[in-house]
């Protein structure tokens, strides 16, 4: 599985992309000067760093996500159980709620989701 972990200047670069994807790579250097503070080179690194890894393409000076937000949060999930928990959500979700009671919203919401998963 690739490295889906971001450290926190990661993350804020990651954002930025996302909130103004498509976004010219001369614009997203001057995004990055003015929120980041950084200079053209750190910006291009950090481009390429995480074109590398598969989450941002930067084509004819051109920068958009190849994943959504949502799904790069989904593939950190994944990642994080199969590394903790030997990749079983019921060991996590056993984990989670021994020391968090579960509220009855929390409760439906993954019931649904199970009953979701069972039928499709």
């Amino acid at each position: 599985m690739k490295d889906y972990q971001l450290g926190e200047i990661e993350t804020r670069f990651a954002d930025l992309i996302w909130e103004h994807q498509p976004v010219s790579s001369g614009e997203l250097v001057k995004l990055c000067e003015k929120e980041l503070d950084w200079k053209k080179s750190t910006t291009y690194t950090m481009l390429r760093r995480l074109c590398q890894r598969g989450i941002f393409e930067n084509s004819g000076g051109l920068v958009k996500a190849k994943m959504s937000r949502e799904q790069f949060k989904a593939l950190q999930s994944e990642k994080f159980i199969e590394e903790t928990f030997d990749g079983s959500l019921p060991r996590f979700l056993a984990a989670f709620s021994s020391r968090k009671r579960l509220s009855e919203d929390e409760v439906r919401q993954l019931q649904e989701l199970i009953d979701r998963s069972r039928e499709g």
